[in-house]
């Protein structure tokens, strides 16, 4: 699993075998929403199930949207009037969440120290070393779908990603001994939590993208079993086509984003309505993405 994602996914070991995993559980959600459809059930109200992209209406490549999870928390402050459960989706695999191994050893960032961090660019737990790319904030609100859309404290949300090479630490060939670009924040009062990142590279057969997932406390955000939500966010495909062209560091990531396109994304091919980040920004100046998740709590 140490290699170099701009080489392919067949390159990855671990790849295909999550691309199948994401068919077959899209195949299931498609049934249960046909299902659901002939019995006249609402999926609003529902945790959306299966590994395909945004919810049940499928966006634009250039499109915003809120999303959503399932889980239990402390609701408070208050949110919008209408929002959906995120899209669940695979963590891939490249988590570092103690689900998977490395050379036989387990990898787990949630047990290294200081972990907990907004700014996730350097490594961390006495290893050297920072992601270069153009700045990102990243800030995810956590909202209750079943309680008005309040905002959500007290909640742990575990955010990792790429580099710009496209290689994620701790697996990738020449980030293996990286643990930089993972990350635990807290919701505040607000439902919100934000990371200081870099805009993620484009490797091949993948939108860019980050992963994150939802822990119902930080207690519980020691390992991938404990989530309650895992999902993807989507990024515009025209600030990303503006960041590659323009900025260094981003090698073969122009060139990877023109041959994919979200329809043909394994994961966000059924839409990214719940998954789309709104961003604003600019190379010179850095970029702030956003995103509403819904979980069902």
């Amino acid at each position: 699993m140490s290699t170099q994602h701009n080489s392919g996914p067949d390159q990855h070991p671990g790849l295909p075998q999550d691309l199948q995993n994401i068919q077959l559980q899209s195949q299931r959600r498609r049934m249960t929403l046909a299902w659901l459809a002939g019995a006249g059930v609402g999926g609003g109200a529902m945790t959306l199930l299966g590994c395909g992209g945004g919810g049940s209406s499928a966006s634009s490549a250039a499109g915003t949207g809120t999303s959503t999870g399932t889980g239990t928390g402390t609701s408070t402050g208050s949110g919008s009037s209408s929002c959906t459960v995120i899209a669940q989706e695979t963590s891939g695999p490249y988590p570092g969440d103690g689900s998977n191994s490395v050379n036989g050893s387990v990898v787990n960032a949630l047990a290294l120290s200081g972990i907990v961090r907004s700014d996730i660019r350097s490594s961390i737990a006495g290893v050297t070393g920072t992601a270069s790319g153009v700045p990102m904030t990243v800030t995810i609100q956590l909202v209750n779908t079943q309680n008005s859309c309040a905002d959500l404290a007290g909640y742990a949300i575990y955010l990792w990603h790429c580099d710009a090479g496209g290689n994620y630490s701790l697996y990738s060939s020449g980030a293996i001994l990286q643990n930089y670009l993972r990350g635990v924040q807290i919701s505040g009062s607000d439902g919100k939590v934000t990371f200081t990142t870099i805009v993620p590279g484009c490797y091949s057969g993948r939108m860019p993208h980050m992963h994150f997932e939802v822990y119902p406390s930080a207690a519980a955000a020691t390992r991938a079993g404990n989530a309650i939500a895992t999902s993807q966010i989507a990024f515009p495909t025209d600030i990303c086509t503006t960041v590659y062209s323009s900025a260094t560091g981003y090698s073969g990531s122009s060139q990877n984003l023109a041959s994919m396109s979200f329809a043909t994304d394994g994961v966000f091919s059924d839409g990214t309505s719940t998954e789309m980040a709104t961003v604003t920004g600019s190379v010179a100046a850095g970029y702030a993405a956003s995103l509403t998740v819904g979980i069902a709590a």
